[in-house]
């Protein structure tokens, strides 16, 4: 009896054993890029060349969208404070810590990111015109290690002249833009195609920093009689001062998306940031996961546009209200 119970003894220090070394294989311990169940933690830049709504709704739909996959990401937001001199540095500092993927919110921010890398896939969102850039050859051939989704709608700015010319007829339109901003002279450029034929004339005030802005859209008081704020990094990120004197001065201020209407812009034809965000958030997932490359994800427009208008910035800025926006807009609150 007395080896009975020593053999059961024994039987059961080994099998306590084996359970343990089993545990310990379960876990991945030794494995940081590993959560408790084996699956990998992927590890994202994120840069943007600054904070206003529209950039940080769309980084919140990328997340969103990498949440909805399952999977387990460790991020790391930077942005660069609206100084081109930040934006290589930031990306050139993903590199280095071997970033699975870079998440490129705007133009100079994807710029900033190709530059640094050739071989880190690059996923970007709020940019208008990825070609004309440079970040990739063309929308169905985006390149070896980067696609994404524009933000400007094929449609977006011809709609918006259209809206301006037809309520606002032989009216100067006062355009406050950085012109260092790929994008904001992209945007200018289409502005102008696409007024041609209508009744619209312009006048422009160029600024390097948000700064500047307010000063350069109080010039414009006497000259314009509607503002059109494009989706220009700079000027957005200073909206307010804009928003100051529309409402000052009875000037109807038009905007270039839905986020600058909840800051007191009157009326857009607009995207959803969030939406772009979160598409690109599911381009990230593929690539991540090994579905896809970049390469075989074709850069892509948003889905849809159509008028939002902000009632109090329209009663604030003296715009005479049309019964038929009451049918065709969406509306959005002042925050």
């Amino acid at each position: 009896m007395k080896r009975l119970l020593q053999l059961i003894a024994i039987l059961g220090v080994i099998v306590l054993a084996a359970c343990g070394n089993n545990t310990s294989s379960t876990n991945g311990d030794g494995d940081g890029d590993s959560t408790s169940e084996g699956e990998k933690t992927y590890k994202i830049g994120a840069t943007q060349i600054v904070e206003h709504p529209s950039l940080d709704a769309a980084y919140e739909g990328f997340q969103s969208a990498l949440d909805d996959a399952g999977l387990d990401v460790e991020y790391d937001l930077q942005s660069a404070q609206n100084d081109q001199n930040n934006v290589k540095p930031i990306s050139d500092g993903f590199v280095a810590d071997n970033v699975d993927l870079i998440f490129a919110n705007s133009t100079p921010s994807a710029l900033g990111a190709l530059q640094a890398t050739s071989e880190i896939p690059i996923v970007f969102t709020s940019v208008t015109d990825a070609v004309d850039a440079g970040l990739v050859k063309s929308m169905d051939e985006p390149g070896e290690n980067i696609t994404g989704v524009v933000d400007l709608h094929p449609d977006a700015i011809k709609k918006t002249v259209e809206f301006i010319d037809a309520n606002f007829p032989d009216a100067k339109v006062g355009m406050v833009y950085n012109a260092g901003e790929q994008n904001s002279v992209t945007q200018v450029e289409a502005v102008k195609e696409a007024a041609k034929g209508t009744s619209l004339s312009f006048v422009e005030r160029t600024v390097a920093n948000s700064a500047e802005v307010q000063q350069a859209t109080t010039t414009l008081v006497g000259e314009a009689d509607v503002f059109y704020i494009i989706t220009d990094n700079t000027v957005v990120s200073a909206l307010d001062s804009v928003v100051g004197v529309a409402n000052e001065q009875d000037i109807p201020l038009i905007v270039g998306e839905p986020n600058s209407l909840a800051k007191g812009g009157f009326a857009t034809f607009g995207i959803d940031y969030y939406t772009i965000g979160y598409r690109s958030g599911e381009m990230a997932a593929a690539i991540l996961t090994g579905e896809k490359k970049p390469s075989d994800i074709p850069v892509e427009y948003p889905p849809e546009i159509q008028l939002f208008i902000n009632k109090q910035g329209a009663e604030e800025q003296g715009v005479e209200w049309n019964p038929e926006w009451d049918e065709t807009a969406q509306f959005v609150e002042t925050e």
